[in-house]
């Protein structure tokens, strides 16, 4: 650069990545000081616009490779003196526009002459004085005549130089050939005009420069499209193009949208993509697209919903239990997407056609359709006789298709009120289990492809109705366990009269481990029991068995409430670690009106009073048996004659939305509800006028209301819909207190005479109650029930008789030994004190008391 500030830099793109040999840089810098020397005569020129020229170094002008270069790419250098009105071309720039080299006389007009008559109006607009004022820059194309007669396309490119009053004085430039590239346009033009897109160029005011055909039809323009704002347009308006086309400017970035001609019905997918000076617009018709793409969504759409349903069909066979659960499943899942409107399943039991499930066929046709004979013994061909001996589906696709088929049984296609079937053998195993049919109001045509999935579905229907099958035997078996296990009837006693029900979980759940019962002890005593083994199963159900035995023998043995629960805890222990259980159990004494409960992790009992009050007795929360640690609270309750008391277990009053507290306050409620509505549950027994405590008349009255609040209750806490979760016991009964008169108690002393006025005592109450028959066998019982204890034990001693269905004779003392037979010998003098009692009673035996022992003995009543 010798020394002088640079002008610009000229950068030269290769597609190697190397760079170039010698030769090649001798040539860039050539042609780097041939441009710069230009640009230095321009800078000249706008100083002093009238005295300078532009000239080229002698040394760049007649160099060799400068020419060369010039030559390659078809460039030459042209100067247009506006004043002057002359036009100065190198020899590159004369060939280029048609002209031998030096045969251009420079004239302005002479240019012009040599232009394509059709650009001249455009060359000659941007070509004047005026029209270059205040521009720097000149750049026009245009088509020029060659020798030959042919025209190629030029490009003028040029910088405007003024003077100090802005006045343009001259024009220096280049001039390129470009026909190449404007063939390439030209035949880029045609294809976007002829395109099957609409395709327009917008200029950022929103002016269309250009509009293919499609783009034309689209808009609905009657004239030329260029020059046009493009909302302006009614169709671009009404498709909202304006808001998205600024939106799309503003944020230099594409927008896609899709819009529906309303009066051709049309869908058209617009994109607008901005791009330097502008705008382009792409218009697809997307209607036909849109159409197919709908009907590829529905039909992915219904393949998806059928497999959809499939898997949902699968699932819920997995999850069916009884036939009734497969039958629904089938129902709720097969039908809909098939869009059928009946179904039918039968399945052979004793070599007949039992109807297992139905939906969309009247009563009177399945009345008909049940107990048919299996083939061979059918005596029709019918399609089930032939899918039945065939073990392969049929499909009939309409009534007439049916009536070809069978004749012998078209008579019946009224009464199934159907038009098109599809007849499904079930084979399970290689067993025929039955067949099903799938029905519909209308003719139907079935597709291979539904034909296929039919079948298939057949085949999981037949193996869930197996499973179910077995399912349903077992489960049946597992409930007479069950109910074999509980009692069967509660027994009558004087104490209390007791109503009871038990009702197992809701369809396909498995059997469950509740029970209650009612046992009778001595003294007229009663024992309420109510208990849950936690969980279902056959396992639950035979433990239940096993603590409803265990629970009998330890009543027998007179155990008071907490310590028969220690030994129930002992044994449910033993069980494992995966067994638990709940229980209440009480024991009510009708000589004394009190009842004793002990509680192991089961709900209390409610209690309703005489008066129609009802409350819960406190009860600590201790853990079920199993995990619980003794001792176990006692509660003792004084109930008042006409007592109710309500046990149940959790199943009863508990639910997912509702815990054990909330149970016991709703049951509270129900209990004084029904009492408000039947106020009879609670009567007043009539007395006997013998002094006898049961209320004989009345019991079979009692016993008809408490099975009606018993019914009361579980209608309102266990309707038919809800019992689906877990199994649920209740036990109802009423107190019977004894009557004051028909018990006698005595305190003898602790001394050999206690014996005899023992026998006195017994003579003396028995003549009272008229029961002289008595007296000598009940002195004998109790002299030697006195005498034993005056031997063995020691004080106190009490004697007390008790008049009910039988009589009972006690004898109490202070010592907690019991007594026991022991076989005696023919000398010994002693040893048959108990063999006489066991000998002369109905039956005996002893239990503790909180002070020692009582040893008590029952003989029947005289007749009568």
């Amino acid at each position: 650069m010798n020394g002088r500030p640079p002008l610009a830099v000229l950068s030269v793109l290769t597609s190697a990545p190397r760079a170039g040999d010698a030769a090649q840089r001798d040539l860039a810098r050539t042609v780097t000081g041939w441009l710069a020397g230009r640009l230095r005569l321009l800078g000249t020129a706008t100083a002093d616009a009238d005295r300078d020229r532009v000239r080229q170094p002698e040394e760049q002008r007649s160099g060799p490779w400068v020419q060369r270069a010039l030559h390659t790419a078809r460039i030459g250098a042209w100067e247009w003196d506006l004043r002057g009105a002359t036009l100065t071309c190198d020899d590159q720039a004369q060939a280029l526009l048609g002209f031998e080299p030096g045969s251009f006389d420079g004239q302005v007009n002479t240019w012009l002459g040599a232009i394509h008559p059709e650009d001249m109006p455009w060359v000659q607009a941007v070509s004047t004085a005026e029209a270059l004022r205040g521009r720097s820059e000149y750049s026009v194309e245009y088509r020029v005549r060659q020798p030959d007669g042919a025209y190629r396309w030029v490009q003028a490119r040029g910088t405007v130089a003024a003077r100090t009053d802005g006045v343009p004085a001259r024009v220096v430039g280049t001039l390129w050939d470009i026909t190449e590239t404007r063939r390439s346009r030209d035949a880029f033009s045609r294809a976007l005009r002829y395109m099957g897109d609409g395709f327009l160029v917008v200029d950022e005011d929103g002016r269309i420069t250009f509009g293919n055909i499609e783009a034309e039809r689209f808009l609905g323009a009657s004239g030329e499209l260029r020059g046009q704002v493009l909302w302006d347009l009614p169709r671009a308006r009404a498709i909202g193009v304006e808001p998205r086309f600024r939106r799309a400017a503003a944020a230099r970035a594409p927008i896609d949208f899709h819009a529906r001609w309303p009066r051709s019905n049309r869908w058209y997918h617009v994109r607008l993509v901005p791009v330097p000076d502008g705008m382009t617009v792409h218009i697809t018709d997307v209607t036909d697209r849109r159409a197919l793409d709908a009907e590829r969504s529905a039909a992915a759409h219904a393949a998806t919903e059928r497999a959809t349903r499939i898997a949902e069909l699968t699932s819920a066979f997995a999850e069916a239990l009884t036939t009734q659960d497969v039958v629904r499943a089938v129902a709720d899942r097969v039908l809909p997407p098939f869009g059928a409107t009946g179904l039918i399943c039968q399945l052979i039991e004793d070599k007949r056609l039992r109807v297992v499930g139905a939906t969309g066929y009247s009563d009177a046709f399945l009345s008909f359709l049940d107990n048919i004979p299996v083939p061979p013994e059918a005596p029709l061909h019918t399609p089930v006789v032939q899918i039945l001996g065939s073990r392969t589906p049929l499909f009939i696709s309409s009534p007439e298709d049916y009536a070809k088929r069978f004749p012998e049984v078209v008579g019946y296609l009224p009464l199934s009120a159907k038009k098109a079937w599809a007849f499904l053998p079930l084979v399970a195993s290689d067993h025929r289990a039955g067949y099903c049919v799938v029905s519909f109001d209308r003719p139907r045509h079935f597709s291979d492809e539904e034909r296929t999935l039919l079948t298939a579905i057949s085949g999981l229907v037949a193996q869930a109705l197996e499973r179910a099958r077995l399912y349903d035997a077992e489960h049946t078996r597992a409930q007479e366990l069950q109910r074999g296990l509980l009692p069967r009837t509660l027994p009558a006693l004087p104490a209390v009269t007791a109503a009871a029900r038990y009702l197992p979980a809701g369809e396909g759940m498995e059997v469950g481990g509740d029970w209650y019962d009612l046992i009778p002890l001595s003294g007229e005593r009663v024992a309420l029991v109510i208990g849950d083994v936690m969980g279902h199963g056959l396992s639950e159900a035979a433990t239940m068995g096993r603590l409803r035995t265990a629970v009998h023998t330890l009543a027998d043995l007179e155990l008071p409430p907490d310590e028969l629960l220690t030994h129930l805890n002992d044994l449910v222990g033993a069980l494992g670690d995966d067994f638990y259980a709940t229980c209440l159990y009480a024991i009510y004494d009708p000589t004394t009106s009190v009842c004793a409960f002990a509680c192991a992790g089961h709900p209390p009992p409610a209690i309703i009073h005489p008066d129609g009050t009802v409350h819960s007795p406190g009860f600590s929360p201790d853990p079920p048996l199993g995990a619980a640690t003794p001792p176990f609270e006692t509660i003792e309750v004084q109930l008042p004659e006409d007592s109710i008391l309500v046990l149940c277990t959790d199943g009863l009053i508990e639910s997912a939305t509702r815990d054990i507290d909330r149970g016991m306050a709703y049951l509270s409620r129900i209990l004084a509800d029904a009492l408000a509505r039947t106020p009879d549950l609670l009567p007043r027994p009539s007395s006997t006028g013998d002094g006898g405590s049961a209320v004989d008349e009345g019991d079979g009255r009692v016993l008809g209301q408490l099975d009606r609040l018993c019914d009361t209750l579980v209608a309102t806490l266990l309707p038919e819909q809800s019992r689906t979760q877990d199994d649920a016991a209740l036990l109802v009964a009423r107190t019977h207190s004894m009557a004051a008169d028909d018990i006698a108690s005595w305190r003898l002393p602790d001394a050999p005479i206690a014996a005899g006025e023992a026998r006195h005592h017994v003579r003396d109450q028995l003549g009272a109650w008229q029961l002289d028959e008595l007296a000598m066998t009940t002195e004998l019982l109790v002299s030697e029930l006195v005498g034993n204890v005056v031997r063995h034990a020691k004080g106190p001693i009490r004697l007390r008789l008790l008049r009910s269905r039988s009589l009972i004779c006690e004898v109490s003392d202070g010592s907690p030994t019991t007594p026991r037979i022991r076989r005696a010998s023919d000398t010994d003098e002693g040893g048959r004190g108990l063999q006489l009692v066991s000998a002369l009673s109905h039956r005996w035996g002893t239990r503790f008391t909180p002070t020692g022992k009582c040893i008590w003995a029952e003989q029947p009543l005289p007749a009568g």
